[in-house]
């Protein structure tokens, strides 16, 4: 049990404000006044508040000012702003004390950090997405928002031990989901590394153990390694006069297993576990001539992959990411990535967006012009006020993690798009009417038309025509929130026009059944035809796409409140979706008094669940499971891209729970093998799993190329540990060189 100490607890929150200093170190007593003013308060703010460790909770706004001052490289008012940023939330001061005592900017960015409470419909939409899309618009007015939360996420992880487990799926996939991508486009690497292996910590603590004890294993090893490889490096370095420091940067763990997962490799088969960086200290004037001569001195001792060469000197990320990245050769047969940067590039990648700041008496080019072009973008995201929260969220994660593309217009203004990007999202990215009235384009002088993907380096020239209306279909063309988002205002728009034609006739058809317009049978209307708004129904009426039949069927004489449909109809017409939606209620109602998460066998046996099959969980995989609205509970493997997207949105919703351990059942599943081409082959593997293990197989797909076998067989097993087993004892066989899971089905 914790036993608090009050005279160590205040020499620790002492230290540590200290610490934050020293990180910090203020330039003026004036700024250090206003820090200590704003630490003052939360201390007394906050003095009665434990954190769920039993520490105080002061200890948290401290570790993230302290975050924000030394790993974002932000100023006082920032510092001040982490300090406070739960003060207005968790206490009784309010936003006005706060404008009053530390003046309107503070304020503003507090009101973008405070968490709103118990406004938003639980059962309708995500509390976490309406508080980020919220966070997001305070971003159009002063980034440090956004930079705030991210030092306050990174602490949260940071201490997530405390957690119980469902919240920490939900907090873990939440960070990956969002705020990892988040920290990458604002070109922080370090917290964004950080952020990402946090996530797998608490997603997949075994994967993540494997490897943490693998990467200290080859440590000595990688050393040596390092040590032997830059020797000849350092040499010319000096001998040509740089100023110079070298570091050795090891992968980051989540990093380490996407390459695993995409190569289907084990750990010891990733070859680039670290990264060898050069850091120059250089004039700005001479920094692009002084890297490419880093480069010359490198290839002249090493040969390089001319695929693997990155330019991002030239043309910086659209995190703003500047360095020069090469993977050559080693003299012992391994790749090594090199890269390549000035000190002002370093401090650019670590510190990220805080940096231009710093920097501003450099001319900083095209690289804060990416990320003015992208906030914009945000911006534009944002101005969509009709999208759910849900909606604004998967636009945004996609955003966040798409990569860019660069094209240039006819005169050869350079312009940045997320990969995958149309001709007609460039025309919306220039200009709404442009947009709207595109016909094609030409792209490096070739006619294109509306839906052609566009590739860095391509030269675009749209055609208009003051004849072209947006369609329906043009929301198939295109990537961009902006360009969707001006689509739909436009279609929207031209649906208006036909509103006041529809809703005449909707009276002339209700007239001929008796009914009239009211909320009553609009209702009913759009009900039964599928439809969202009023307009659009109006719209189709007045294109003739619902006439006088469909209005009869919906609002006729059948529908009449008489006795005889009151008494007899009413109770035979009950549909399934009532009685699932109450059944679902129930659920969260019974989860809601348990006040636990169903771990327990009588406790499953109670609820109806689905097994997903867009990752065919078996039982001993790490599952999660979700109570979506009107449906069964949904069982997903907690790895499963789409259970990490749903824990990220709908914590509220989380059933963190287990197997059954007397499951009897077999659930389907499957393995790939490679092998050599070899007679009995096939024979040896077929008796080892129908006749040694005694697994049903379902079904059986082999191809046979150039000597090699791959062999996909789909098989029915009861356990994980039953289809481990099996896989070990094919490895074992001598013509097998890979075995592996098939984890979508």
């Amino acid at each position: 049990m914790f036993i608090p100490d009050p005279e160590q607890e205040k020499r620790a929150i002492i230290n540590r404000y200290r610490s934050l200093l020293r990180v910090w170190r203020p330039v003026n007593q004036e700024d250090k006044k206003f820090v200590r003013k704003a630490f003052n308060l939360a201390v007394d703010a906050h003095k009665d508040m434990r954190r769920r460790t039993g520490e105080p909770y002061i200890y948290h706004p401290l570790e993230v000012a302290r975050i924000v001052a030394g790993e974002i490289g932000l100023g006082k008012t920032s510092i001040a702003c982490a300090l406070l940023h739960d003060v207005v939330e968790d206490t009784d001061y309010t936003l006005n004390d706060i404008k009053n005592l530390f003046g309107p900017t503070v304020a503003k960015i507090i009101d973008g950090l405070t968490k709103i409470k118990d406004i938003f419909d639980h059962s309708s939409a995500s509390i976490q997405a309406e508080n980020f899309k919220k966070m997001l618009l305070t971003l159009s007015d002063d980034v440090r928002v956004i930079l705030v939360k991210l030092a306050d996420r990174l602490h949260n992880m940071r201490t997530l031990d405390a957690m119980p487990p469902h919240k920490q799926l939900k907090i873990a996939s939440e960070t990956n989901f969002l705020y990892a991508p988040l920290a990458h486009r604002f070109g922080l690497y370090s917290i964004k590394s950080e952020l990402d292996d946090l996530s797998l910590k608490y997603t997949e603590p075994e994967i993540y153990n494997t490897i943490t004890d693998k990467l200290k294993e080859s440590l000595n090893e990688r050393k040596r390694f390092t040590n032997r490889f830059i020797y000849p490096i350092k040499k010319d370095l000096n001998q040509q006069q740089f100023t110079y420091e070298i570091k050795t940067r090891d992968k980051s763990i989540h990093s380490i297993w996407n390459k695993m997962k995409n190569k289907e490799i084990p750990v010891e088969e990733v070859y680039d576990l670290f990264a060898i960086r050069i850091i120059i200290d250089t004039p700005f004037e001479t920094e692009k001539v002084d890297c490419w001569r880093v480069y010359s001195i490198i290839t002249d001792h090493y040969r390089p992959n001319i695929d693997r060469l990155r330019d991002w000197i030239s043309i910086p990320k659209a995190n703003s990411y500047e360095a020069l990245h090469t993977t050559v050769m080693s003299k012992n047969g391994k790749w090594v990535e090199v890269q390549i940067r000035t000190e002002r590039m370093d401090k650019m990648a670590e510190k990220g967006y805080a940096a231009h700041w710093r920097y501003k008496g450099v001319s900083p080019g095209i690289s804060e012009q990416n990320i003015n072009n992208w906030l914009e973008r945000i911006r534009d995201m944002l101005q969509s006020s009709e999208s759910s929260a849900l909606d604004f969220i998967d636009d945004f994660q996609g955003f966040l993690f798409t990569d860019e593309i660069y094209v240039f217009t006819p005169q050869g203004e350079l312009r940045n798009l997320p990969k995958g990007s149309s001709v007609l999202d460039f025309a919306y990215a220039i200009h709404s009417e442009i947009g709207n009235t595109c016909i094609g384009a030409k792209v490096n002088h070739k006619l294109t038309p509306l839906n052609y993907k566009l590739k860095s380096g391509d030269q675009v020239e749209i055609i208009t025509s003051k004849k072209q209306l947006p369609k329906d279909e043009w929301f198939d063309y295109v990537v961009t929130a902006r360009a969707r988002t001006r689509i739909k205002n436009a279609i929207k728009e031209e649906k208006k026009k036909y509103s006041e034609k529809g809703k005449g006739k909707l009276q002339e058809y209700l007239n001929q059944v008796g009914h009239e317009i009211n909320s009553v049978s609009l209702k009913k209307l759009k009900q039964k035809y599928n439809y969202t708004s009023s307009i659009e129904l109006y719209y189709d009426i007045a294109q003739n796409l619902i006439g006088l039949k469909e209005i009869r069927d919906c609002c006729g004489e059948h529908d009449k409140e008489s006795w005889f449909s009151k008494m007899l109809i009413r109770p035979f017409t009950k549909s399934k979706a009532t009685v699932r939606k109450t059944l679902t209620e129930a659920v969260i109602e019974e989860l809601n008094v348990q006040s636990k998460t169903p771990n327990e066998e009588a406790d499953l046996q109670k609820i109806s669940y689905d097994i997903s099959n867009c990752c065919n969980p078996i039982p001993g995989d790490d599952i999660v499971g979700f109570i979506a609205p009107g449906d069964a509970i949904k069982i997903h493997r907690i790895n499963c891209p789409i259970a990490i997207n749903q824990m990220s949105k709908y914590g509220n919703k989380i059933i963190k729970t287990k197997w059954n351990d007397k499951e009897s059942i077999g659930f389907l599943t499957g393995i790939k093998i490679s092998g050599i081409d070899k007679q009995g082959f096939i024979n040896d593997m077929i008796k080892i799993i129908t006749e040694d293990l005694k697994i049903n197989i379902k079904s059986f797909h082999l191809e046979s190329d150039a000597g090699m076998i791959n062999a996909k067989i789909m098989l029915y097993v009861y356990s994980t540990s039953n289809l481990n087993n099996l896989i070990v004892i094919l490895k074992k066989l001598p013509d097998v060189k890979k075995v592996d899971r098939i984890n979508s089905i």
